[in-house]
């Protein structure tokens, strides 16, 4: 191969990657949009902390708590979920309940996502006041996840269904390992490099073939 095929292939393959995880975002994003409270999801995948409704809404914080109710703006404990809201407490306020995260548990938009785990499942009506819900599990390899999901740390995403999680969308997040396609837009993990590009991977979004770096 040329110097020049060498190039040219390899400003293809910044062109490619570039327009692709825009489109990821865009489709994320549009989504997303269908949902209300989606804005927090997006906030606690990026930071690990909760952006709830609103501003009120408890924040998270690495401090000791069993669990309870709190006010707005009370700091929630690592490893502590928001699980049910009472609009009448606090004086009006509103109060949150919270607790300790367990595998398998439905927490309102509002709640942190601690490390490690992953939504799979979506409700707008939940919450104790019709605030949307979703259902957190820890990662695991194969599990379909909700858009907007956190990806964890050693995973990717390989496939995608338009209709998955309420019809937000949903991921197929796998463990990385090489020969994978992976979808555009994911972050590649630690050990690993992309080489060739596939239009017809990740369910027709294109992917990126995943080696050994």
């Amino acid at each position: 191969m040329t110097r020049t095929n060498r190039l040219d292939r390899c400003e293809m393959k910044k062109k490619c990657r570039h327009f692709l995880g825009r489109s990821l975002v865009v489709t994320v994003r549009s989504r997303l949009a269908a949902a209300v409270g989606v804005v927090a999801l997006l906030v606690a995948a990026l930071t690990g902390t909760a952006a709830g409704a609103a501003s009120a809404a408890p924040v998270a914080a690495a401090t000791e708590a069993s669990p309870g109710w709190v006010c707005p703006g009370t700091a929630i404990p690592s490893d502590y979920v928001v699980t049910y809201r009472n609009a009448n407490g606090c004086n009006g306020a509103g109060s949150w309940y919270i607790q300790p995260v367990q595998d398998g548990i439905w927490v309102c938009a509002t709640s942190p996502i601690p490390t490690g785990y992953v939504l799979t499942l979506h409700t707008a009506n939940g919450c104790g006041s019709n605030i949307d819900t979703w259902f957190m599990q820890l990662a695991r390899d194969g599990q379909w996840v909700c858009a907007g999901s956190p990806i964890p740390s050693g995973y990717v995403l390989t496939a995608h269904i338009n209709t998955g999680c309420g019809n937000i969308g949903s991921w197929l997040q796998q463990l990385a390992r090489p020969g994978q396609y992976i979808c555009p837009g994911v972050p590649v993990p630690a050990g690993f490099r992309t080489d060739a590009y596939n239009a017809s991977m990740c369910s027709g979004l294109g992917g990126w073939l995943l080696l050994n770096a």
